[in-house]
């Protein structure tokens, strides 16, 4: 089978670009952003002024059908060429023949490794599935087909960063932590209060979220930063799809100094939105069957008030009676292994890489 790569921005490279996905997943697995997609691609983009967008796609060189596609991202000054939006039909000599492509591209521009995969920022997504595909995939995390980790490795990249997401039982009623507990109130004995913000105080409360993240993700190896204004138009739309009793605010003098936020467990509802899947994701955020934790953070000044507010999420989950996922921590991370007594079992995800 012989392929072509095309790239550039033109309509065609858009078009077949945007059209991937959509063959390869059913409705119910699909988590692409097409809009989003579309708006890097032209360089719309909230966060073009901080890249460089190169979509490529993989045809048949015998009917034109498009087979592969991914993108590159350069960041200035950065010598890591970060590759994302990932997609393939299970055929390695496209992928080969794509990814020869990209690395030559990347190593002509200057970069000497490609990373991935990053779909174009932190920001947006990033990280590689590599087990539990039996399962839809639950709301924020980077889901994709089960043999692209096979294709990837079969090109040369290697895996370099391991990520886990939890997958919790219902907390009965009877569960006790003794370590949530005993820092719960320790902290609360030292004048620390945690609770919950109100819908209204959403842009104080994230403005705040955003300079703690920026510090505590800044060793994280995709992470870049990101203008405060930047951050909140990203996040915007959270405000709509929190269920704001599982969003915790430790508060030490008045001042935010952790913060641990969930959501219900939307699937890929968000990345599918129209009237009916809005008035579905209403349903789901008043009655959730299970909640997606998605980050947890601690002024470093204030070492194990996580545990305090881990307390305050599991007392929420008791007298909800509903599973939770514990997403996407990376390992060697102390949040890994969190009430490790009640994992049932775990999603993996690799971060890959390879010398160009």
């Amino acid at each position: 089978m012989e392929y072509r790569i095309l790239t550039g921005s033109d309509s065609r490279v858009r078009e077949l670009f945007l059209k991937l996905p959509k063959l390869l997943y059913s409705k119910e697995h699909i988590t692409q952003d097409a809009d989003t997609e579309r708006m890097l691609i032209r360089n719309e983009h909230i966060l073009s002024k901080y890249i460089s967008f190169i979509p490529f796609v993989a045809i048949k060189s015998e009917d034109e059908s498009v087979v592969a596609r991914c993108a590159l991202t350069y960041y200035p000054e950065d010598e890591v060429a970060y590759f994302g939006f990932f997609d393939s039909y299970d055929e390695v000599g496209a992928v080969r023949e794509l990814m020869d492509t990209v690395s030559a591209c990347a190593r002509a521009d200057g970069h000497s490794k490609l990373l991935g995969p990053v779909d174009a920022s932190f920001w947006i997504k990033y990280r590689l599935k590599t087990n539990l595909f039996d399962r839809p995939p639950y709301t924020g995390e980077p889901y994709n087909k089960e043999y692209y980790f096979r294709l990837l490795t079969e090109c040369g990249f290697k895996a370099i960063e391991h990520y886990t997401s939890s997958i919790y039982p219902v907390v009965e009623s009877g569960y006790s932590n003794s370590k949530f507990q005993e820092h719960f109130k320790e902290f609360m004995d030292a004048g620390y209060e945690i609770k919950s913000p109100k819908k209204c105080d959403y842009q104080q409360t994230m403005e705040r979220v955003y300079e703690l993240l920026i510090d505590l993700y800044s060793d994280f190896p995709t992470f870049k930063y990101i203008l405060k204004a930047d951050f909140m138009n990203i996040f915007a739309s959270y405000k709509y799809i929190l269920d704001f009793s599982m969003v915790k605010m430790a508060y030490f003098k008045g001042e935010i100094v952790g913060f641990f936020i969930s959501v219900p467990n939307y699937q890929n509802l968000p990345y599918r939105l129209n009237t009916f899947n809005l008035i579905r994701m209403l349903g789901i955020k008043h009655r959730p069957k299970e909640y997606v934790m998605l980050y947890l953070g601690v002024d470093r000044e204030h070492t194990g008030l996580g545990k305090a507010l881990s307390q305050a999420i599991t007392m929420e989950l008791q007298s909800k009676k509903v599973p939770s996922i514990g997403a996407l921590a990376r390992d060697g991370k102390i949040t890994q292994n969190y009430a490790s007594d009640l994992i049932q079992d775990r999603y993996e995800y690799v971060l890959v890489s390879k010398e160009i």
